[in-house]
């Protein structure tokens, strides 16, 4: 094993809150941070790390980047310092392994590499949101999808099931350059999504509290008005279950059982 560690975690969503002793620690020990999370956490973590390095600077102020680009700067901006024997923590806001391309990446080569790197898990949007809905999503099921490759690609919907669209603030940005959307792109996700639902079936805009002193948004709504709905780029889309489920008679037989059977 090559000199260097790089360990890669998550700063949770709501400031200060949510972030762990064991993370803590990690930014202790280590040599250099580097941190991509939104400006009030970035400049909180800057407070108790003042040698942070801000890697959201790699997006650039002409809003014209391709993100794909970014990211990529952003895997050798983490792995450069690791290449130089550093102990490295890239900390990012929520859970680093979900929606976040460049953690995934960084470990992936830094152990390619044959260098050691871990990945520590956080508070993540998806915990945010079932407690701040009351959703379970073992009751239902749960099908959870990024907004953009839900519209443009053929994906199973399942009606029955809890869906979760993320996103949904960035739909149909196909050049990986924008931050915002348009409500025809929204309207062209609502007349897919009017395949399974009907027009006045009540969907919920979510997302969650950042600031301690905030509370989390629920819009409700009918899933006909979300292109005349505000969007920001954390806005979720949370479908509730429309149908019951159907017993699958053939696998109750083949346990020896009827539907009665079933709770």
């Amino acid at each position: 094993m090559l000199r260097g560690k790089l360990v890669i975690t998550g700063f949770g969503i709501q400031l200060g809150r949510h972030l762990t002793r064991r993370v803590e620690s990690e930014l202790d020990k280590a040599d250099v941070v580097l941190a991509m999370m939104d400006d009030f956490s970035l400049t909180w973590l800057k407070g108790k790390y003042p040698a942070l390095i801000d890697l959201s600077l790699l997006y650039g102020k002409d809003g014209q980047k391709d993100r794909r680009q970014t990211y990529r700067e952003m895997e050798l901006a983490i792995l450069e310092p690791l290449r130089a024997g550093k102990n490295v923590c890239a900390i990012f806001y929520g859970h680093p392994g979900v929606f976040a391309d460049v953690p995934h990446a960084a470990i992936k080569q830094a152990r390619e590499e044959g260098y050691e790197a871990i990945m520590e898990p956080a508070i993540s949007a998806d915990a945010c949101l079932y407690a701040d809905l009351g959703l379970d999503p073992g009751m239902s099921g749960l099908q959870s999808y990024e907004a953009t490759q839900f519209l443009v690609y053929q994906r199973p919907l399942d009606p029955s099931a809890l869906v979760v669209l993320w996103q949904i603030g960035v739909v149909g940005d196909l050049t990986c350059t924008q931050f915002h959307t348009y409500s025809d792109r929204v309207q062209a996700l609502v007349t897919k999504l009017l395949r399974w639902y009907e027009p006045e079936h009540e969907v919920i805009l979510y997302e969650a509290a950042v600031l301690p002193i905030e509370g989390h948004r629920e819009e409700r709504l009918p899933l006909s008005e979300l292109p005349n709905a505000s969007f920001k780029t954390i806005t979720t889309l949370v479908i509730p279950p429309k149908l019951e489920w159907l017993a699958d008679h053939e696998a109750l037989a083949s346990l020896g059982v009827t539907e009665d059977a079933l709770l």
